[in-house]
């Protein structure tokens, strides 16, 4: 496994990126002042500024300002404009446990959680649970549990509470034999759906990985066709989610982009999730596979299906 440097900057530099971030400050502030929110100024600073830098602006401006960026933002725009640069201004940790939220709130929008969890990292999701606690006072699972019954809340609380491995390594016999158990637990739902949520939700991703390769290697079909075919109860659809966004998480972001931009009537939420969590990561990946998949670049598809600042805004995270 690689390993992480860090690099520390000069005073210069933080002296330099402060500064910046006060310029910048200043400049949103402006744009909110008066009659009117200048958008084009909120859509060139913030969609054009890292993590980090985003941060530093936010501090900069309730040092300067006395006053919480992200709330006079929400207060100023509107609409999916709103929700997007809403998301993109909260760090990681803290937008996932939004977008956690959110979903249990709606009622009928598990995949996302599953989502969530399938693809970050084991650190990544402890990160997210713990902002999950500080922002709502009560941890993610309790909330998962609650609002869902039977073996899709195993499922979803086992995927919400591991805490996998993170290796390379990899046992061959035990990718076998767990083939064969997730063969029969999806058997014309006939099997035994606790041992599909056991290795889901404690295996290590290189594992399932091999798990899911034996499995198409020993039944000549992959394990999410398969479960395609059987997936008409919300546990099963669950399964095919979880097993799709560890297989081949950029594939899936493709599919939920596709299926955003080609529906009837666009899926905002679903195109502003994948675009804002994936800009700062592998956007660059996925836009690419969204191409391959269907003969057109993924900024083209999107300015066809939105408008106004909210399209401005999504285009320039895309890069355009």
């Amino acid at each position: 496994m690689a390993t992480l440097v860090t690099i520390k900057s000069s005073p210069i530099e933080d002296a330099e990126a402060l500064q910046k971030a006060f310029k910048d400050a200043e400049a949103l502030h402006k744009s909110v002042q008066g009659w009117g929110t200048d958008e084009k100024s909120v859509i060139t600073i913030l969609g054009h500024r890292n993590v980090y830098q985003r941060q530093q602006i936010r501090k900069s401006y309730q040092e300067t300002y006395q006053e919480d960026l992200l709330k006079r933002l929400e207060s100023e725009l509107s609409g999916d404009f709103e929700r997007a640069v809403y998301r993109w201004m909260l760090e990681p940790a803290d937008r996932d446990a939004v977008l956690a939220n959110v979903a249990i709130k709606d009622g009928n929008k598990g995949h996302v959680i599953i989502e969530i969890v399938s693809v970050l990292s084991p650190e990544e999701v402890l990160a997210m649970r713990r902002a999950y606690h500080n922002r709502y006072k009560h941890s993610l699972e309790e909330d998962v549990a609650a609002h869902t019954t039977g073996h899709l809340r195993q499922l979803l609380v086992g995927l919400v509470t591991s805490f996998r491995y993170g290796g390379d390594e990899i046992n061959p016999k035990l990718a076998k034999t767990e083939a064969d158990i997730l063969h029969e637990s999806i058997k014309e739902k006939k099997g035994n759906p606790e041992e599909a949520i056991r290795i889901l939700t404690t295996r290590s991703k290189t594992q399932l990985l091999a798990t899911f390769n034996r499995y198409r290697d020993d039944h000549g079909i992959s394990i999410t066709k398969k479960l395609l075919d059987n997936a008409s109860d919300d546990f099963h659809k669950a399964l095919h989610t979880a097993i799709r966004c560890i297989n081949d998480h950029k594939k899936y972001y493709e599919k939920v982009l596709r299926g955003a931009l080609k529906r009837v009537g666009t899926d905002e939420d679903g195109l502003t999730r994948v675009v804002v969590t994936r800009a700062e990561k592998d956007l660059k990946d996925i836009k690419e596979v969204y191409y391959k998949r269907n003969s057109v670049h993924l900024e083209d598809a999107v300015a066809k299906e939105i408008s106004g600042d909210y399209k401005k805004f999504i285009l320039t995270l895309l890069g355009k």
